[in-house]
């Protein structure tokens, strides 16, 4: 698995209302730009997603797959690939949040993305970056917005 690239961002609400959004993936395509669709096929006994198909349109990345959820209460998810797409050969990632002096939430992103098409290094850290800037954003104005 690739280096993976991550960044974090300081949403003004509780872990608890920031990982609600996360775990809501009907809603993924009003606030993460490049999820087109996002279909629970599996809960686990918490209640909470353990498989999900994406519909990804990123640009250079852009594919069908499915992930699959391991949950650690409102602290942090973390997934892997379960089925692969036509591009996407490989990929972890994760939330983890983690509560500010305030009311906040540090909201952590990590991503590590490998293609079964050949891809300079650098256009695909790029593409990650892009991802997780535009997901990292999003979750904070659907958050606070709420």
């Amino acid at each position: 698995m690739a280096d993976r690239t991550s960044s974090s961002i300081t949403i003004g609400a509780a872990r608890s209302s920031v990982m609600a959004v996360i775990a809501d993936f009907a809603a993924y395509p009003e606030w993460a730009g490049q999820v087109k669709s996002a279909e629970i096929l599996e809960t686990g006994d918490d209640g909470r997603a353990s498989r999900v198909r994406f519909v990804l349109d990123a640009g250079v990345i852009s594919d069908e797959y499915v992930l699959a959820y391991d949950w650690d209460g409102d602290a942090g998810v973390s997934w892997r690939i379960a089925e692969g797409g036509r591009m996407v050969s490989a990929l972890t990632g994760g939330y983890r949040l983690a509560g500010t002096s305030g009311d906040g939430t540090e909201v952590t992103y990590e991503l590590a993305v490998d293609l079964k098409v050949p891809m300079i290094g650098m256009i695909k850290r790029r593409a990650e970056k892009v991802i997780i800037d535009t997901a990292l954003k999003g979750l904070k104005r659907r958050v606070e917005g709420r």
